[in-house]
């Protein structure tokens, strides 16, 4: 079911007026058929994000008796407990603390080395007053409009994975094994990748992915002042990156004047009349979408 949500806050200015206030809108839903949706959108005071969680390809082990919707609940939460205890710490350091305690939360039931764990993307961006730090790990971008200039934070290290994968698995000789073994040695080889040097990271149940996400943080004041933000699944970000729906500009347009949901809708049509366009081993995927705009302050 798509969720949306709206909230606003504004902080109090040194003498030139009241800061603008960063209001929040949110769309999630899940792969269409699919009762479960293993995207998490979520605000915490300052902290917004964006969490996806690997699906597992059916017929394989994790070596864990939870799932990757548990694990962005949990990861979510406890990234808000790590905001609330140090709302000063980097966001590296929170998310390596939030990773840490959902490890702890599994018990001592789930194998953790196992390269299947549950691991999950992370797009975080925080608003501190004078300035907006941001966060990005594995494959959901990030979109900011920072004095008319539109930009695009991505960690690119998954995809770059994945077609070396490829390339791997297109050297396998033709009839040397049929379409399910080759598809099980291409997930074999993604895991051994994962939360490894020359591989690409993810939060998973190793704290030290947090600290190789890319990162960063743009001004709230003056003419390269953050205007708008969009946090994205890869199910949403297709809109530009599989389907060409619009550039990064007009996505931005669109949850301005639309909302979360109409760029949801349309990822839906894209994925129904396009098929051939669809990436990876899923027919469709969980879409979410966090939208931040940095409007006038409201004097009441």
């Amino acid at each position: 079911m798509r969720q949306p949500t709206t909230f606003g806050s504004g902080d109090p200015a040194d003498g030139s007026g009241l800061a603008p206030v960063m209001r929040v809108h949110s769309a999630s839903a899940p792969a269409p058929g699919r009762p479960v949706n293993e995207d998490l959108v979520f605000r915490f005071g300052p902290l917004v994000g964006v969490l996806d969680g690997a699906t597992v390809p059916e017929g394989f082990d994790t070596g864990c008796v939870h799932g990757p919707e548990w694990y962005v609940r949990h990861l979510a939460a406890r990234l808000g407990v790590a905001e609330a205890a140090r709302p000063s710490a980097r966001l590296t350091s929170n998310l390596a603390a939030a990773i840490l305690a959902v490890r702890a939360d599994h018990g001592d039931q789930c194998d953790l080395d196992h390269p299947g764990t549950p691991s999950s993307t992370v797009c975080l961006l925080r608003d501190c007053g004078d300035q907006v730090d941001y966060l990005v790990l594995c494959d959901s971008p990030l979109v900011l409009d920072t004095g008319g200039q539109v930009s695009v934070v991505n960690d690119d290290r998954l995809e770059v994975a994945m077609a070396d994968l490829r390339r791997t698995v297109a050297m396998v000789p033709a009839g040397a094994a049929d379409r399910a073994t080759r598809f099980r040695h291409a997930v074999g080889v993604q895991r051994e990748r994962m939360n490894r040097t020359h591989g690409y990271w993810v939060a998973a149940a190793d704290p030290d992915a947090a600290f190789h996400a890319v990162t960063g943080t743009v001004p709230r004041r003056g003419p390269t002042a953050l205007r708008r933000a969009a946090l994205l699944s890869d199910g949403a970000s297709s809109a530009v990156e599989q389907f060409g729906l619009t550039d990064w500009a007009g996505l931005l347009d669109l949850l301005s004047a639309d909302g979360p949901g109409a760029l949801l809708d349309r990822v839906r049509a894209a994925e129904r009349d396009h098929p051939d366009r669809l990436r990876r081993h899923k027919p469709t995927d969980d879409a979410s979408v966090v939208f931040c705009d940095f409007g006038p302050a409201i004097i009441g």
